[in-house]
């Protein structure tokens, strides 16, 4: 006995486990399915951690950006909301951006001085994460359908005026003649039929109505494990991707674990969608119809499929739902872009001299189009731009910035319409992108380049 108890200790010393104490805690891929503690419990303690949590998010972005409401001379969005100027990523004592630029990756990150705006941008609780969706789209949903998208226990944190316009206009490549069929609404299921009715056959008109119909969702559902104090029909697609462009909702990516290591995700637009070959946060699903289906099956649960039973997912028909949303997903079309010509080049007779000098570094020293070729400004590939090069992991506000790996090369058409930028909006601005790509493509462009490749830019 005395020789087992011996034999038995050393097996429990070999797993961490100590006399006396607990055995350490090793991370899962499961979120817990049974929750214990009762929900008006729930509630007190996330109210009362939401100022703390707010307050050391905020002062993230404080650190990080210049976050002042200065919007850019005649330069807006396709329906008029003002594009702020400026980088705004602020820049370590003692430097510049020139001379940032003419830095080794290592020497970059030997001084610790890559700009901590150019930092993984984390959730404004990135160990809760969940979908969180900006107060005006908010305020409208429960204006038209009494359906409440607050959260109980986070606020959105970027604000509006780095965020697109609200409502989004709407093109259809069926009939560009019409221009925004939106009629300056944002779409619902109060008033979809209304606006679509006579514009798309019947079929496109049952994918409208699926995009727009709340289904259970992580943190809107049903059960006792939601974020919403009222127990809630859950979200529906175009409350991320509003009228099938984006209202700059964020979320977390379902396909990585652990919780420090998901990347926060900025809902992309689903203008263009026609013209892209992959889809989902890494880029995994090949058509618009594998990632309409993952979305309801998977995404909104976090892509864990016990919990999405739990909470009532739904499984739509390939056959026929999965396509009717599909169709219409992919009519949504670019803005217009009455500068361009039909190969997606700038029109010599309409172009400013500035926008065709940014054309021709676009085209060569700036390298864009490595990634971006014309027309739409996509190769509809995944590049990893390895920008952990510039600096040392560290841990932010509960998630590890470290490597974000392959992402997608999304189209830069309509490019203005759709800040902030890179997948996780930590690009708040235009300048922002030119300066983050000119340091880790190593293009060393002039102050006089950069004016005239921001130019270019907000052209097409």
């Amino acid at each position: 006995m005395k020789q087992l108890s011996i034999v038995t200790a050393s097996v429990f010393a070999a797993i961490g486990v100590v006399s006396g104490q607990d055995p350490p805690k090793k991370s899962s891929s499961y979120a817990p399915v049974v929750i214990t503690e009762p929900f008006p419990s729930v509630v007190a303690r996330m109210k009362a951690a939401k100022p703390e949590i707010m307050k050391r998010q905020l002062a993230l972005l404080e650190e990080r950006y210049d976050m002042a409401n200065r919007p850019s001379k005649g330069v807006t969005m396709s329906k008029g909301k003002a594009v702020q100027e400026g980088v705004r990523a602020k820049l370590p004592p003692g430097t510049t951006w020139d001379a940032l630029a003419q830095m080794t990756p290592d020497a970059v990150r030997q001084k610790d001085i890559f700009p901590k705006g150019f930092l993984p941008l984390p959730h404004a609780n990135h160990p809760e994460g969940g979908m969180l969706f900006p107060k005006f789209h908010i305020d409208e949903i429960k204006k038209q359908e009494d359906r409440d998208l607050t959260r109980f226990d986070l606020d959105f944190d970027l604000p509006d005026h780095f965020l697109p316009e609200f409502p989004a206009p709407i093109y259809l490549t069926t009939r560009p003649d019409l221009g925004d069929v939106s009629q300056g609404k944002e779409v619902t299921i109060e008033n979809f039929f209304d606006l679509f009715n006579g514009i798309l056959n019947p079929k496109q008109l049952e994918g409208v109505r699926l995009l727009l119909t709340p289904f259970a969702q992580q943190q809107f559902n049903q059960t006792e494990d939601r974020r919403s104090e009222r127990i809630s029909r859950g979200v529906a697609c175009f409350d991320c991707h509003s009228n099938g462009h984006t209202n700059g909702a964020a979320h977390l990516v379902g396909d990585i674990r652990p919780q420090e290591f998901r990347h926060r995700i900025e809902t992309p637009t689903l203008r263009g969608v026609n013209i892209q070959r992959l889809f989902g946060s890494q880029r995994a699903l090949k058509t618009v119809e594998d990632f309409t289906e993952f979305e309801q099956r998977a995404a909104y649960f976090d892509g864990d499929p016990v919990i999405a039973t739990k909470k009532g997912v739904n499984i739509l028909d390939r056959g026929s739902q999965v396509q009717f949303m599909a169709e219409f997903q992919e009519l949504l079309d670019f803005p217009p872009g009455p500068k361009l010509g039909i190969d997606g080049k700038l029109d010599t007779a309409k172009a400013t001299p500035s926008e065709l000098r940014g054309e021709a570094l676009f085209f060569g020293k700036a390298k864009c189009a490595v990634c971006h070729p014309g027309p739409y400004y996509t190769d509809n590939s995944m590049h990893n731009l390895r920008a952990e090069r510039f600096y040392t992991p560290r841990m932010v506000n509960g998630e590890m910035a470290s490597a974000d790996g392959p992402i997608k090369t999304f189209p830069l058409r309509g490019i203005k319409d759709s800040p902030p930028y890179l997948h996780d909006g930590r690009l708040l601005t235009l300048e922002d992108t030119v300066e983050f790509f000119n340091l880790i493509l190593g293009t060393r462009l002039t102050t006089p380049e950069k004016a005239d490749l921001l130019a270019f830019l907000r052209a097409i």
